[in-house]
């Protein structure tokens, strides 16, 4: 091929990519997309907001539910029409996932600096990989009827097969740490409001939203932070069962020395998160 055809094939494959990244941006800010990933944000609302009440009653003895994904996806399988919000919570996931992931593609372009624009598009592929993942594991639920512990000690104990696997899940663990101590930051300096159309809140929706939000970022944070700590000393200590997921973290913080207040804190702060989760899904700046 001559310098006249290199040049050629180049020019149609920087058309054709242009193209391409033009369609991502229309869809990234397609009405539809935009209803769903909404849907997906006031799903994490609902199902955060219920651990935060099932992590309450198991504070005060009332109930011996699991306190995580799987508990609040039965608590709503079980009310009438439950079915019918789980596919629609999947498929409010699935929009976000695919909102995140396209964000992730072609998004954040009013960034200057090039190194923050990659590490937001980074993360953003990361959350959307997350809720591919989440919107899988509700579909799980549905097909199972409700099967699935949730607990991680068995990948761990697959993976913990060699010192590769162990080194393997030590570096999870640090990571998990790692976007809890991140979690715990942007609510303690608000970042989250960044994303807020807050122009667009009244009084009490303002007054509501920005504590709910720092209490329960703060207080994720710190569970997903001593999650992390579980599966490190999992890792360390070679014993899959010191893995723990959401519902054995707080549950072994409610068997610490002040566990019930302690666990009654989390169950506030989780389900204060839910709360902020649903102004998200009304005003966040798609």
């Amino acid at each position: 091929m001559n310098d006249r055809g290199v040049i050629t094939v180049s020019v149609q494959t920087a058309r054709v990519a242009g193209e391409a990244r033009g369609k991502a941006k229309d869809a990234r800010h397609s009405r539809a997309l935009d209803l769903a990933a909404r849907v997906g944000l006031a799903g994490r609302g609902l199902v955060y907001l219920l651990i935060g009440v099932l992590a309450g009653q198991v504070a005060f003895g009332h109930s011996g539910a699991r306190t995580d994904r799987s508990g609040a996806l039965g608590e709503i399988r079980d009310k009438p029409f439950g079915t019918v919000v789980l596919v629609i919570l999947v498929l409010g996931f699935l929009g976000y996932a695919i909102w995140r992931l396209l964000d992730g593609a072609v998004g954040e372009q009013g960034e200057s600096d090039a190194k923050k624009r990659a590490a937001k598009r980074m993360v953003s592929v990361a959350r959307g990989v997350t809720y591919l993942v989440i919107a899988g594991s509700t579909i799980s639920f549905l097909a199972s009827g409700g099967g699935g512990s949730g607990d991680p000690a068995p990948w761990t104990a697959r993976v913990m097969r060699n010192d590769a696997g162990r080194f393997l899940v030590g570096a999870v663990g640090v990571v998990v740490v790692g976007i809890g101590i991140g979690m715990i930051i942007r609510g303690a300096r608000r970042k989250f409001e960044e994303k807020l159309r807050t122009e667009q809140m009244g009084a009490v929706a303002r007054k509501i939203a920005k504590p709910a939000g720092l209490a329960g970022y703060t207080v994720r944070g710190v569970v997903f932070g001593l999650a992390g700590v579980f599966v490190i000393k999992a890792a360390v200590e070679f014993d899959p069962k010191e893995a723990k997921g959401l519902d054995g973290t707080l549950k072994t913080l409610g068997n610490q020395a002040y566990g019930q207040w302690l666990l009654t804190l989390c169950a506030v702060g989780l389900a204060l998160f839910g709360i902020y989760s649903f102004f998200e899904a009304r005003y966040r700046r798609l």
